[in-house]
């Protein structure tokens, strides 16, 4: 995990958190109003307010992002958690698609990226918030039997930012 400066600014520091992550949690609403959370993959390292995902054009994520496009992404490692709140819409560019194309996307899609079946899910985030223990695993692992010895709180770091 990179190191962020977590007494400076939280969009700062979100910022710097993001690209650490791999996998996103993305809750949409379904017709019925009902939120339904899936697994997706960033496609993008560096974080500048949009996430990318490749999705299939007739997956749920798709159908329930066009009706009510507000979105969340919950995002995780062992030591830092992320919570954005956005809007999502589908984008069809064939040539950013191609830049985001692995063999991992791959095993999902085996046509490729010009398959008429893919797609891609933009999702702009317009708030954040974060919460994350500095020095990784075992340092959170020792500040929480520390908190638990001396009674006093776990101190993690945390912060809030519109986007």
């Amino acid at each position: 995990m990179t190191e962020a400066s977590h007494d400076d600014d939280p969009r700062t520091t979100l910022t710097e958190l993001l690209p650490d992550f791999r996998f996103a949690m993305v809750t949409t609403t379904d017709g019925d109003g009902k939120l339904t959370s899936r697994p997706l993959t960033v496609q993008e390292a560096e974080f500048d307010g949009d996430l990318w995902f490749i999705v299939g054009r007739g997956s749920s994520v798709v159908e329930h992002i066009r009706s009510r496009p507000g979105v969340g992404v919950s995002l995780s490692t062992n030591d830092a958690w992320v919570s954005l709140a956005g809007d999502a819409e589908v984008v069809d560019d064939l040539g950013r698609l191609r830049d985001f194309w692995s063999s991992a996307v791959e095993a999902w899609f085996p046509e490729g990226p010009e398959d008429p079946e893919v797609t891609l899910l933009k999702v702009g985030a317009v708030s954040g918030q974060y919460w994350s223990s500095a020095g990784g695993r075992i340092a959170t692992l020792v500040g929480l039997v520390k908190s638990k010895l001396t009674g006093e709180p776990y101190e993690g770091s945390s912060g809030k930012t519109e986007l």
